[in-house]
């Protein structure tokens, strides 16, 4: 299965990140000197799976971007952006949504997504990656977990779904791009016997699926991933300093 991939680059520097970067963009914060988008553009042109690569991002870093994509222009709200990206693509492919501030991301990861994304039915994916797997590839890292039946999760910053689920449901999108934060602010959005069960922690991953199934009219689909790179952002300065050191590290061993 090929797939096009969305990259939304286009958030404006002024949460946390500004105290410790002057760039107008987070997608152009460097790490190592390299803008952050870069990474992820690069991990997914080195994917076996990815056929065509659009960057939602603005004009002025296009300069600074990783040759051999797509560059549309960013609108004022993720879900503009991803329809700016949709609306230059075919449309005969699933789309891959990848956020430009997941700087560890690699092709083995979104490889491996992909994979067991092809293994199930349904037309929207979202991958989850538990607290253990996180934690232990990556201690430093603070980040907001969820309780299921099944565990502790976090949730992953990339998304795979067929164009027509994603046109049928932009209705729903800025509500849940606005709590995605907020895990418990989602799952009020399902309702009251999903809120107790929920906070008894016996809501299951199963029951999840089939509610927001439900209200989307488009089946979604959990996918636990083993790889935390999916979902691990630089949102704040302890990330950055984080990504600095990790991926220093890692060009250190291949130098």
């Amino acid at each position: 299965m090929k797939v096009d991939a969305v990259i939304l680059a286009g958030a404006p520097n002024d949460g946390q990140l500004k105290e410790v970067s002057p760039e107008r963009w987070e997608a152009a914060i460097p790490i190592q000197g390299k803008p952050m988008v870069n990474y992820v553009i690069e991990a997914l042109q080195n994917s076996s799976r990815i056929a065509k690569i659009v960057v939602v991002a603005p004009l002025e870093i296009q300069g600074d971007l990783t040759p051999g994509v797509m560059v549309v222009e960013a609108g004022c709200s993720l879900t503009e952006n991803i329809f700016r990206g949709m609306d230059v693509l075919q449309k005969e492919n699933p789309v891959l949504f990848v956020t430009s501030d997941i700087p560890f991301v690699h092709a083995e990861a979104i490889d491996d997504f992909l994979d067991r994304c092809e293994e199930l039915e349904g037309e929207i994916f979202y991958p989850l990656v538990s607290r253990e797997a996180n934690e232990q590839l990556y201690p430093e890292a603070v980040r907001t977990y969820f309780t299921l039946k099944e565990g502790s999760f976090t949730g992953g910053n990339v998304l795979l779904a067929e164009p027509q689920a994603v046109i049928n449901s932009r209705w729903i999108m800025d509500q849940v791009f606005e709590r995605r934060k907020k895990p418990f602010m989602i799952i009020r959005m399902l309702g009251l016997f999903f809120i107790l069960k929920f906070c008894l922690k016996k809501l299951t991953l199963r029951e999840l699926e089939r509610r927001a199934s439900e209200i989307l009219g488009h089946s979604g689909v959990s996918i636990i991933s083993p790889y935390p790179e999916l979902g691990t952002d630089v949102d704040k300065p302890s990330d950055l300093a984080l990504a600095e050191k990790t991926i220093a590290a890692v060009q250190g061993k291949e130098a």
